[in-house]
């Protein structure tokens, strides 16, 4: 599953790469939403072009809620277990969801990042407990990601949102080991197909089916940081690649 990102370029730069421009509500914003770690638990505020105003970039918080819902309450929301953080959405689920299936049609998003986060269990005990490790994937030219999403707009005016997953391909299974999940990564041909409003069932299946190649990505461990929490891991080096002798699998 996808609960943690990176996404380090401001404004400008995410304005000129999409075509868009920086909204907040109907005002030009000079709003910056940097983070060296994007921890998906503490619900951050990121960028988003969705399919109501694909010509602009809006803040969303992380963690999808129904419309029904005042994101401003989302600590209570999500404080209850049955919530789960609304980080993640199944693509498998996202036509008969009670939350997705209203927002698949009309409600999909695209999440600029610079990379994401996933676990790896190395197997190996440390008092007692699975050694896990911390993977970073990026783009191997450097080049943003586009994480499919879909969104909400809450009763208060806000819009939350979920990143979609998929079943694992191979690279991802084998470092993401226990879940096998991995983020739906819209290809840049794909970006303004995946915010048409037009498209049917199959459309959006097929593009969620025809994503990002892996073998664009690189993957390798990084501190055991982002797992601490008396560290504050929203700090540049988060991605800088640590060696473990406990990890056993080719990066």
């Amino acid at each position: 599953m996808c609960y943690s990102t990176r996404q380090t370029r401001e404004r400008k730069e995410l304005e000129k790469l999409l075509s868009v421009k920086a909204m907040y509500g109907d005002l030009d914003t000079d709003l910056e939403l940097i983070y060296f770690h994007a921890n998906g638990w503490s619900h951050p505020v990121m960028w988003t072009i969705g399919q109501e105003d694909p010509d602009n970039m809006l803040p969303a918080m992380w963690g999808i809620m129904p419309p029904k819902e005042n994101q401003r309450d989302y600590k209570a929301y999500f404080s209850n277990p049955k919530t789960f953080g609304g980080l993640n959405a199944k693509s498998e689920k996202l036509f008969d969801h009670f939350i997705y299936r209203y927002s698949w049609e009309r409600q999909r998003c695209l999440i600029p990042v610079d990379g994401f986060f996933e676990p790896h269990n190395t197997h190996v005990k440390v008092k007692g407990k699975d050694f896990k490790v911390p993977f970073y994937f990026s783009r191997k030219n450097g080049d943003p990601l586009y994480l499919a999403g879909i969104y909400t707009n809450t009763a208060d005016g806000r819009r939350t949102f979920a990143v979609l997953t998929k079943e694992a391909t191979p690279k991802f299974e084998e470092i993401h080991n226990e879940k096998k999940r991995r983020p739906v990564i819209i290809n840049e041909e794909n970006l303004e197909s995946w915010l048409y409003p037009g498209n049917t069932e199959s459309d959006v299946q097929d593009i969620m089916e025809d994503d990002l190649w892996e073998g664009e990505l690189k993957a390798y461990p990084v501190t055991r940081d982002l797992y601490s929490r008396s560290v504050d891991s929203n700090y540049p080096g988060i991605i800088e690649k640590v060696d473990y002798p406990e990890v056993s699998i080719a990066y």
